[in-house]
């Protein structure tokens, strides 16, 4: 079968080739590490049948790349033809040997300088970032205007201990933290290169940029609210509070119970309870609390709604204090309220291996759809009045 003049290789096609290779950084790449080797491109050209056949367009493709200067491209040719069409030299494949010529030829001159200039500059301030810069030139030029200061802060960070620190205390002219949080994804790869690796959490991807590279995190908070009456010493003079985890960790409360509650409106509402302090959970937030070690010790409940969520939060809460006992999330609770049953916007379907036999029941009940598609009962749609009765029973 001949092939199509269409499918003979043309200097649109080489320049598309070598431009490929421009841009994934191989050949500044190779420039940088004085790896440069000449750039060899095959060529398909017009076989003799091809010649014979559409002697006409196998003229003009000879002709467009007699205009290919040689100064940039050298060609090497091969005789095709025969009796037909007499003896004819085609190019069969082009040579590109100098780096000078590619960067001619793509018109990329200016940012080959560029990146030399960049790595000049880098080298004498921050040597081992050199390597990386090599291999990931594109990334460089990418962040031209801003490469002085990328070198500056991952300098910086080296010569400071980050541990009491947080990232808005990173002092480098024009730089704050948009600039950081912009940026973390190159930063992360260069500090990974200049840090010593005990300064590095590699559990920690570069997302979490404060927690990967040991800087002071945001703190948890916890919000508390005191149910029994008078309101306990530890609280002093107030019945709400909202306090730092770590302190709580440290500071613990002298009280018998505690009772995690989902919804706000339920958790302002709830009745006195005696030596009982409640905490806003806020969903999947239960996690903050453990760090509160000494809740092991204390008898301690949750009230979440009564849906697949609810059920992964009690999990979770368990698998950190496995004696933690349900309010109100039985399957006698949802059935007594139909009328407020509701519908949850994405139900989880994964194994919970921290439930009791009963709470698992409901969970596949509702993972099975057995009473309704995707059931949700809110906590804040149970009557009060139940809330009562089981809380100060």
């Amino acid at each position: 079968m001949t092939v199509p003049a269409s499918r003979w290789s043309t200097p649109t096609d080489l320049l598309t080739k070598v431009r490929r290779r421009w841009n994934s950084g191989e050949l500044l790449s190779a420039y940088a590490r004085q790896r440069w080797e000449p750039i060899v491109v095959p060529l398909r050209a017009p076989t003799a049948v091809e010649l014979a056949e559409n002697f006409g367009a196998a003229q003009d493709w000879l002709v467009a790349w007699q205009a290919v200067d040689p100064a940039l491209v050298r060609l090497e040719w091969k005789r095709v033809g025969g009796r037909l069409v007499g003896r004819n030299e085609v190019p069969y494949r082009a040579v590109i040997d100098s780096p000078d010529q590619v960067w001619a030829l793509l018109r990329v001159r200016r940012q080959v300088e560029t990146f030399v200039r960049l790595l000049e500059a880098t080298l004498p301030a921050a040597p081992a970032l050199v390597e990386w810069m090599t291999a990931e030139p594109m990334k460089v030029l990418d962040n031209e205007q801003s490469w002085a200061r990328l070198v500056d802060v991952v300098r910086w960070i080296d010569r400071h201990p980050t541990k009491e620190l947080y990232v808005r205390q990173i002092d480098v002219p024009g730089v704050d933290t948009k600039f950081i949080e912009q940026h973390r994804g190159v930063l992360a790869q260069l500090l990974d290169r200049q840090l010593a690796p005990e300064r590095i959490d590699t559990a920690k991807p570069p997302a979490r940029f404060a927690e990967r590279y040991r800087f002071r995190t945001k703190p948890t908070y916890v919000r508390l609210r005191a149910l029994a009456r008078p309101i306990p010493a530890a609280l002093g003079p107030f019945s709400e509070v909202t306090v730092r985890v770590d302190e709580l960790a440290r500071t613990p409360l002298d009280l018998d119970r505690v009772l995690v509650v989902e919804n706000e409106t339920t958790y302002l509402a709830l009745p006195p309870m005696p030596d009982t302090v409640a905490v806003f959970g806020g969903g999947y937030a239960v996690r903050a609390l453990a760090p509160l070690t000494w809740l092991h010790d204390r008898e301690l409940s949750y009230w979440g709604d009564i849906d697949t969520h609810g059920f992964a939060i009690l999990d979770r809460l368990r698998q950190v204090f496995p004696h933690t006992t349900s309010v109100l999330m039985d399957s006698a609770t949802l059935l007594g309220h139909r009328e407020h049953w509701g519908r949850e916007a994405t139900p989880v379907a994964v194994e919970l291996a921290h439930l009791t036999p009963a709470e698992s029941q409901l969970y596949r009940d509702l993972v099975a759809n057995r009473y309704a598609s995707a059931l949700r009962l809110e906590q804040e749609r149970i009557r009060f009045s139940a809330v009562e009765r089981v809380l100060t029973d």
